[in-house]
């Protein structure tokens, strides 16, 4: 009895050996970097993907450990020289990247509903996009995918050129609403989430209070890079951990820990096969802008 006791427990032990030398411990785990365009400082960063940064070691078995860029430009740089291995970007910043270095797509970040509108006041007697040529309009930050590039390509596509039909004023997503609000410019270019976001927690406003004159089709995926040294084997655990089931699960409730990742990405699906072709539309705004550059590939 006490020699089938023991073979058992011996087998047990050898099994549980075999399952975790499957995955790295802590101190034997590759260490990778992983930055974020749109988050300045390491706190913030901590703050709002901490949990995410947790679980993608978790499951991948790589020690991820943030690196903290303040803009894209710092990202791209980092990217070139080596110094981050993965990068959550923007559709925009995406073009940007690709347009200054060698970089894989390893998964993108669906966001259902995520496109450009151009807002205007009910009673401003603008009707149409080419209403707004020679007026004021408020974007976000230049380059922003979906308040700057996307409200391009509608100008754009309205017979405008929007670096010189329009009087650009780039201004936060608070203040570009509270601008159009009071009249200091015609028009608004911004995300329709955000744009109804502000309206609807707006006691002083109603439904009836502005006009959507133009609605942008839905923009691309936000999109994890990786830098072109970056082995392959490293690329596809990423990947893996994404497409599985199981593993994807975790990953999307650690993005949807905080306020702000519920907002983003409350119905996100994880797209491991990215498609390039799908930025197109951003390489065709970066034309619109008269950023021509950003719309060509390195070779």
């Amino acid at each position: 009895m006490k020699a089938n006791t023991l073979r058992n427990l011996a087998i047990a032990i050898g099994l549980n050996l075999l399952g975790l030398a499957a995955v790295a411990s802590p101190a034997d785990a590759q260490t990778v970097r992983l930055a974020a365009t749109d988050i300045d400082g390491l706190e913030e960063l901590q703050r709002q993907f901490g949990k995410f940064r947790e679980t993608l070691s978790e499951v991948t078995g790589l020690d991820v450990q943030f690196f903290p860029v303040n803009n894209r430009t710092v990202a791209g740089e980092a990217l070139r020289a080596g110094k981050v291995e993965f990068v959550l970007t923007g559709p925009s910043e995406y073009a940007i990247f690709q347009s200054r270095v060698k970089i894989t797509p390893v998964v993108a970040f669906s966001r259902p509903d995520y496109f450009s509108a151009i807002i205007v006041k009910q009673h401003s007697g603008i009707r149409s996009v080419s209403d707004l040529k020679g007026k004021r309009m408020a974007f976000a930050a230049v380059g922003s995918t979906s308040a700057h590039i996307g409200p391009s390509l509608l100008l754009s596509e309205a017979g405008l050129d929007p670096a010189k039909d329009v009087e650009p004023v780039h201004l936060s997503n608070t203040v570009g609403y509270t601008a159009l609000k009071r009249g200091d410019v015609a028009a608004w270019g911004m995300a329709h989430f955000v744009y109804t976001r502000l309206r609807d927690s707006d006691p002083e406003v109603s439904s009836g209070t502005f006009r959507v004159i133009a609605r942008g089709p839905d923009l691309p995926n936000d999109v994890i890079v990786a830098g072109a040294h970056v082995e392959e084997n490293v690329i596809k655990r990423f990947r893996q951990a994404f497409r599985h089931p199981e593993t994807a699960a975790k990953l999307k409730n650690a993005l949807l820990a905080t306020a702000e990742g519920s907002d983003r990405y409350k119905l996100t699906a994880f797209v491991p096969d990215v498609d390039d072709k799908e930025y197109a539309y951003m390489r065709k705004g970066f034309v619109a802008i008269g950023q021509p550059q950003f719309a060509m590939p390195l070779k």
